[in-house]
């Protein structure tokens, strides 16, 4: 069998680990995978013995442009880097919302422009009006919608009242693409921020200011809406283990539905923003250290579905307000993704290496329909694949990251674990040094078929 590239590593499979194996790329796509060398003749041969091959990560939550200094080319290459051979772009930029099929269909083509990794397209809806492009959107490629409970900002990131939603739920769960919902309460969220204005010197006052209640109602909301409709749900950056709960309760009453956390919940808690500032400043907020625990303990149980970064890269003079109110929201991530996660979970035995794999990769395809060709090392997929040394210790410095932003809240870390190698449908994007790759990434459509009554 002739092929383009062959590698031999320890190869990461959804069951298991193949120890001293061979993969094979023909044309972008895995080809072979097993241990009899002398079948293969190979173009390119790499000999990555003892360390892992990983299929690349899916970052299900990524904001290219809610700073427009951020883009797509200055994300992306943060995710090559980081091992993210996927991205999942949120449907807000600060110019406005993707909410029509051809605002969709022209985001894709700009990314298409720049993007070093492949990437798929949320969309989402407006607070009022037809619903009609819904479908349209679907037929366009989106991979599932996208809506806020909150206001976070009525051109870029409008609040949709739980009425809309509703309507919203019943005309997606047709189309059976997933819609992910941004949990907090709005006005519970008004109200304390007004209480908690007098202390915004105190960087925790942002997390007191959105009580975990406002997120644990909005979720049981979406939930009772998702139960009612049959729409596939997933809860976005989820902050405290029992929303988790929560999830594993409306799912045994039948209510098809997933959530994530993110990094920075399980790493900082708010404590940590006397340190940080307004660098931690996240909505929902950081939470609780006893918090960040119990996520880890539920993503060991595999109560978490996905591990995302919430990307959103804000330069420091977004961030540098003594009062903590009148800084911008988010924080640069997705280069950190998976080095946090291996070095914090894996490496600490607190995770599995299946269940790491399972929730950076996975499960990400496969709720958002991307599951045919991304998420796994199998033959017949795309070839994204991660080369990792999991015995490497580092320290993450910010200054050599690719983001905008210019700082990391893991700056300063050590971290076990070190990404040498990223392709990407069997391209080399990344060599462990620097990103080699510009606009090799491709549009990745969502699972939805035109069913004849749509298009009638």
């Amino acid at each position: 069998m002739k092929v383009d590239l062959a590698i031999r590593g320890n190869i990461v499979l959804p069951d298991c680990v193949l120890n001293n194996s061979i993969i094979g790329i023909e044309n972008g796509v895995v080809v072979y995978i097993g241990d009899h060398n002398d079948i293969l003749e190979a173009g390119e041969y790499l000999d990555a013995s003892g360390k892992l091959v990983l299929p690349g990560a899916i970052d299900a939550h990524v904001h290219c442009y809610s700073s427009m200094e951020e883009g797509v080319g200055n994300l992306t290459r943060a995710a090559a880097a980081g091992g993210v051979t996927t991205i999942i772009e949120m449907p807000y930029n600060a110019s406005g919302i993707i909410c029509t099929a051809q605002l969709l269909s022209e985001k894709k083509e700009w990314m298409e422009q720049e993007s070093v990794v492949d990437f798929a397209l949320l969309a989402t809806i407006q607070k009022e009006g037809s619903l009609d492009e819904i479908y349209a959107m679907a037929e366009a490629g989106a991979c599932g919608f996208y809506v806020s409970m909150f206001n976070n900002d009525s051109t870029s990131i409008p609040r949709i009242d739980d009425g809309r939603l509703l309507d919203a739920f019943s005309i997606i769960a047709e189309t059976e693409l997933p819609v992910g919902v941004h949990c907090e309460v709005d006005e519970i969220i008004r109200a304390a921020t007004v209480s908690m204005a007098p202390l915004g010197g105190d960087p925790r006052a942002h997390c007191w200011s959105r009580p975990k209640i406002a997120e644990s109602i909005a979720a049981n909301t979406v939930m009772e809406l998702a139960l009612l409709t049959g729409v596939k749900l997933h809860l976005f950056q989820c902050t405290f283990p029992e929303i988790f709960d929560s999830v594993q309760y409306y799912a045994k009453l039948g209510a098809d539905v997933t959530a994530e956390t993110c990094t920075h919940y399980l790493i900082f808690h708010e404590d940590d923003m006397l340190r940080l500032g307004a660098k931690g400043k996240i909505n929902p907020p950081l939470r609780q250290a006893i918090d960040a625990e119990g996520l880890w303990t539920y993503l060991a149980s595999g109560r978490i579905s996905m591990v995302t970064s919430d990307h959103a890269s804000w330069k420091l003079d977004r961030k540098s307000s003594r009062d903590i109110f009148q800084n911008a929201s988010g924080v640069p991530g997705i280069e950190s993704l998976l080095p946090i996660l291996y070095s914090s979970g894996v490496a600490t035995g607190v995770i599995n290496l299946h269940d790491f794999v399972r929730v950076i990769s996975q499960s990400p395809a496969d709720r958002f329909g991307l599951g045919k060709s991304k998420g796994r090392l199998t033959v017949g997929y795309d070839a994204d694949i991660v080369i990792f040394d999991p015995e490497a210790q580092w320290r993450i410095d910010e200054s050599e990251e690719y983001s905008s932003a210019g700082w990391s809240l893991y700056h300063d870390m050590i971290v076990k674990g070190r990404i040498e190698r990223t392709y990407v449908r069997g391209q080399l994007v990344y060599d462990g040094k620097e990103v080699l790759a510009s606009a090799y990434g491709r549009f990745v459509k969502g699972s939805y078929q035109a069913k004849e009554w749509n298009m009638l």
